[in-house]
């Protein structure tokens, strides 16, 4: 009788504990937050990006690149390969461009996430950095772009045992990146149900170079985007679960301090940086829930969130467009050139919006 009384207990005790950890999981993706629709004028929905497109940078004359085809454990995703496409946003044309890719690469098990440009100041040569998950493991792929001849030449892959769950990434070197991972175990098991459930600040920021590869910031609850800011000397971490931007100072050995952190209210997925004003533009989730429980009949929403004036003590942040899932799902990035606004996906469509 005893017995069986203690196990009664510890099935109603682990209950309670489940019950609360799934409860605490729903405020953390934000699971009761109802969404009003600011949409903007003349977007336009892009051909050939039907099948998500996760992050994009944007290169100094306009031209954006955009990694598509991410298969991420837990999200709806394609049998479609993963590719790499240029944008031109001076063209009115609007019409993506897939990159040809070099013979010699894995093109079956290529599968991009974030990506960041570098441009060697030495020479104008423009390296891609691309987060890659063949087998759902990680590692980053570095590549030379070719402009003119729409095509990317494979360089290296980089593997490190510090490099295990990695979301998003930013070059700061031919050869040297800032990279978060967004768990902190590598099984899916864990990472895709017990992570979530425990929602502990175990994620991190890792700096590499050829000789150096080390955590430089930790105690995120999922570490997402990552860039930098135009002068170099300060590093943007967005936390995922935390619902805030980390704004973190370089350091002359490439760690990071911590300054402060914004609160953006929703769960924001990558951030680009407007080299002219420093603005930040986040692509996010704002029913993280929805993102979760995927049901194409109450699709997840998208949310663009723009922050001003970040180092100030007063940063500006202002919703710049919201969607409730049936135009554009799972917003994942947000870019801006020439008054236009480029918004990515984590598994659904691409647009572009006319800010004014």
């Amino acid at each position: 009788m005893g017995k069986l009384v203690f196990i009664s207990l510890a099935i109603a005790a682990l209950s309670a504990l489940l019950g609360e950890r799934i409860v605490n999981l729903r405020k953390r993706t934000l699971a009761s937050k109802e969404l009003v629709q600011n949409h903007l004028p003349n977007c336009v929905v892009l051909k050939h990006l039907d099948y998500g497109s996760e992050d994009i940078t944007v290169i100094g004359d306009g031209l954006a690149l955009i990694s598509t085809g991410l298969k991420y454990p837990g999200m709806p995703s394609s049998d479609v390969t993963g590719k790499i496409f240029s944008l031109d946003l001076q063209d009115p044309r609007m019409k993506p461009v897939e990159l040809r890719m070099p013979r010699n690469f894995d093109l079956e098990s290529f599968n991009p996430h974030g990506i960041s440009v570098y441009t060697n100041p030495s020479d104008d040569t423009i390296y891609l950095f691309v987060v890659n998950h063949p087998q759902h493991k990680s590692q980053v792929e570095v590549f030379r772009f070719l402009e003119d001849d729409h095509s990317l030449v494979h360089l290296k892959t980089i593997k490190h045992e510090l490099l295990y769950s990695v979301n998003d990434i930013v070059a700061v070197g031919v050869d040297s990146f800032y990279a978060t991972n967004d768990h902190y175990f590598s099984h899916e098991i864990f990472k895709g149900v017990v992570e979530p459930l425990l929602a502990q600040p175990w994620s991190n920021v890792v700096y590499y170079s050829p000789s150096d590869v080390k955590v430089v910031s930790e105690g995120y609850y999922f570490a997402n985007g990552i860039n930098i800011s135009p002068d170099k000397r300060h590093i943007y971490v967005v936390d995922l679960f935390d619902h805030n931007v980390h704004v973190l100072e370089r350091k002359e050995d490439n760690t990071l301090a911590s300054i402060k952190s914004v609160t953006v209210g929703s769960l924001c997925d990558n951030v680009e940086v407007d080299p002219e004003t420093g603005d930040l533009w986040l692509g996010c989730h704002p029913n993280g829930w929805k993102v979760f429980m995927f049901d194409p009949k109450d699709p997840p929403g998208s949310e663009v969130i723009h922050i001003q004036k970040i180092h100030s003590d007063q940063p500006v942040v202002t919703q710049v467009y919201a969607d409730n899932g049936h135009v554009i799902m799972g917003s994942s990035v947000a870019a801006t050139y020439g008054g236009k606004l480029l918004i990515g996906t984590v598994f659904h469509k691409a647009m572009v919006c006319h800010l004014k």
